[in-house]
């Protein structure tokens, strides 16, 4: 992968980009010790290979500096690479009838306090709309396999840009034999048609707003409704999009009244794909199922 990029060594180093390479990882898993701590504890681990025994810790301006030389081109190359669906059969939570269970989810990330970090990600704003506040904030939506939690594709943008944006951004990664989870932010009635079109299944949760009158109702008591599909960037005039939907209630410990959830699918026949089943697949996406 280096290989590839501009970040290639050319000659040795305090802070070479195969080491900056593991510092960007480790700072995921150590993501509240300082640069230099991080960097202490891989050199711990590698100082007696490689002749690194006489290795020292660089001050921080130095890591900074070879933090930046890196860029981001050797980690977008990681992301391809390893980014990849690795559960089997054989891992729990996983597949559901066959399909493989992916979730998609979005997040913001707080960069570094810089000009340029600035200009190009943005900050919140006051309340009261007047200032920006707190640090330049990215906005992540990544592909997720659910039984391992693995990260298969990530899109990165501005926190002003909309998950949905990001999302499409993801339509390559997906194809037939997965089942897509995805929270009330997301759904899109062009989005929606979008992913769905790679042939993936969809299984999300919407708002309450959504209005999906029952025009056949099923045996499991979920419904079949219609939607009017949004334009996206399509020449194409919308159109109506085929659903099925599952609403139920979970009695939550605290609260006075029950949480109502309403789920929307592309799985329409009830008998391959129970109500019950898709609820439960839908309440687990995140969980990290027992080995056992």
């Amino acid at each position: 992968m280096l290989a590839k990029s501009r970040s290639r060594e050319v000659r040795v180093r305090l802070l070479p980009p195969r080491l900056m390479v593991y510092f960007v990882l480790a700072r995921a898993l150590f993501s509240g010790e300082p640069y230099r701590e991080v960097l202490r504890t891989l050199a711990e681990a590698v100082r007696r290979e490689d002749g690194w025994g006489a290795w020292r810790v660089p001050d921080k301006a130095a890591v900074f500096r070879a933090r930046q030389n890196l860029g981001v081109e050797v980690l977008r190359e990681l992301l391809v690479h390893a980014g990849v669906a690795v559960a089997d059969e054989r891992t729990p939570g996983a597949f559901w009838r066959g399909l493989r269970l992916m979730a998609m989810d979005g997040t913001t990330l707080q960069a570094a306090d810089t000009e340029a970090n600035e200009a190009g990600l943005g900050r919140l704003r006051t309340k009261a709309g007047k200032g920006p506040t707190g640090y330049p904030l990215a906005r992540v939506m990544a592909l997720v396999e659910s039984g391992t939690h693995v990260v298969c594709d990530a899109a990165v943008d501005s926190y002003r840009v909309k998950e949905r944006a990001l999302a499409e951004r993801l339509s390559s990664s997906l194809r037939p034999g997965m089942l897509v989870l995805a929270d009330r932010g997301l759904p899109g009635a062009y989005i929606w048609q979008h992913l769905a079109a790679t042939g993936a299944d969809l299984l999300w949760r919407i708002p309450g707003i959504w209005k999906l009158p029952a025009e056949e109702v099923l045996p499991d008591g979920s419904w079949i409704s219609t939607v009017r599909g949004g334009r996206g960037r399509s020449v194409r005039p919308p159109q109506d999009i085929r659903l099925r939907v599952i609403e139920y209630s979970l009695d939550i410990p605290g609260r006075d009244q029950d949480e109502r959830y309403r789920l929307i699918t592309t799985l329409m026949d009830p008998t391959a794909a129970p109500a019950a089943e898709l609820a439960a697949l839908y309440g687990e996406r995140w969980r990290t199922p027992s080995p056992n």
